[in-house]
């Protein structure tokens, strides 16, 4: 058992330093050693330690400012002090300021072996603890799949999932891009009736018009050009399931008649096709636009909005509901540090101030892709302001002025939201593709970051 811990020794003095070392590799830990404190302050940025023995008196730094450094960002890590100069003032500040124990030089090897094993074996129990409230935690959060909050605002929403997902009706899901409105639909998926059928889902502002009515209606062979075989479309395939569609907003006004007709006979016929097929399915429909503008504008049916609206779902912006953003960050960053294998630990309190502080206009998917590009570019255990120092840009740090400089500020703003998505990045901008590829070249933005 002694194998898996391990152990650093700080001490300037090159005969303790190989002795102490020496002792405890012979016990079968795993040690390192440090000359000085500063090159122990970077051993443990670098790797993980149960352990430290840690001298008070070095020419390059105190122990006990090196103490201080360690137990603000490792708390967990436990540090014996030593010194061949002890005094009674020195081990009582050590000991307030979290040492664990404290020894005089010259050691007895018995009573260092026996120190070591009681401390580390206090340490495995802290260790259990803290992955066993990690556990209890995780289990608590994640309600539903990868949808986490603990606000007010979530856990009215979480109150409405568990209230509509047994009934049948129609739900429209709204809410800004990056809200999760596609996991709030498989969320209410997973609790219905028609859990066991497929979830078949579909971005309705991804298609050409055409393209769109093929995927969701299907086609017989010869109902257009390059038609060689027939075809079911999603209608068809989705066979007493949950029938997803995003961006809703997008659907021609056409296909809002043809589908109003298939939610009110339940039965459809495919593209060039004249035989009528029966169909079963729950219909969840989501969007980021304002519907009631769009039937004023007379770009969206009334009474088809009204069969989409029988329930009505709000999923709030990230910015409405702070107190999530710790939670999700640290979910996040145990996600990411799992699938990229490094060790990064956690955030420290100004790196969560930052991310509480931002708006976030990308919501969660902004958040989820913020801490991804921390971990994969941090250097130490602990992401810091500096890991997401980013952000700091996005929001401004170079205030544009002119009103040039807000436009190309703002695209970009859009751009990053989108994921480098042209198509839905002009329709929230409201213009079109190709005055967009026109700014983004002007103005030498990227595509996504």
């Amino acid at each position: 058992m002694a194998g898996r811990f391990k152990i650093l020794v700080v001490d300037d003095e090159l005969i303790v330093r190989e002795s102490l070392v020496a002792w405890l590799k012979k016990g079968g830990y795993q040690v390192a050693a440090a000359s000085g404190g500063r090159e122990a302050l970077e051993s443990v940025e670098r790797a993980a330690y149960d352990l430290i023995f840690l001298d008070i008196k070095m020419p390059d730094m105190n122990g006990i400012d090196v103490l201080k450094e360690i137990k603000q960002r490792y708390p967990g890590t436990m540090v014996v002090m030593i010194t061949a100069y002890g005094s009674v003032e020195s081990a009582v500040e050590a000991m307030k300021l979290g040492a664990n124990d404290y020894l005089m030089k010259p050691f007895e090897p018995e009573q260092l072996a026996l120190l070591v094993e009681k401390l580390l074996q206090h340490k495995k129990l802290i260790d259990e603890n803290i992955l066993l409230r990690e556990q209890i935690a995780t289990a608590a959060v994640e309600r539903y799949q990868d949808m986490i909050g603990v606000s007010p605002a979530m856990q009215a929403l979480f109150d409405m999932l568990e209230r509509v997902a047994s009934v049948d009706s129609p739900v429209l899901i709204k809410g800004e891009t990056g809200t999760g409105k596609e996991l709030v639909a498989k969320a209410i998926h997973a609790r219905s009736p028609r859990r066991y059928a497929p979830f078949i889902a579909i971005n309705c502002g991804a298609f050409t018009e055409t393209l769109l009515e093929s995927e969701l209606f299907g086609h017989e062979v010869g109902s257009f050009t390059g038609a060689v075989k027939a075809k079911k479309g999603r209608l068809e395939l989705v066979r007493g399931g949950t029938l997803f569609l995003d961006e809703v907003g997008e659907i021609p006004m056409k296909m809002q008649v043809d589908l109003l007709r298939v939610l009110e006979e339940h039965r459809m016929h495919r593209v060039g096709g004249t035989r009528d097929i029966p169909v079963d399915f729950r219909l969840i429909s989501a969007t980021h636009r304002d519907l009631v503008k769009a039937i004023e504008e007379g770009s969206f049916r009334r009474d088809f909005y009204f069969r989409l609206n029988v329930v009505e779902l709000e999923v709030p912006p990230l910015r409405a509901r702070r107190e999530d953003i710790p939670i999700l960050a640290d979910f996040f960053l145990r996600r990411f540090r799992k699938e990229t294998n490094k060790p990064v630990e956690g955030l420290d309190k100004k790196a969560v101030d930052l991310l509480c502080s931002y708006d976030w206009p990308g919501n969660v998917r902004e958040l989820e892709n913020a801490v991804e590009r921390a971990v994969v570019l941090a250097q130490g255990r602990i992401l810091t302001e500096e890991d997401f120092a980013f952000l700091k840009k996005t929001t401004g740090g170079v205030e544009p002025r002119s009103l040039e400089e807000m436009e190309k500020f703002h695209i970009q703003r859009i751009l990053n939201q989108c994921r480098g998505n042209i198509s839905q990045a002009a329709r929230i901008l409201k213009i079109n593709r190709t005055t967009l590829h026109h700014k983004i070249r002007k103005y030498g933005l990227q595509g996504n970051t």
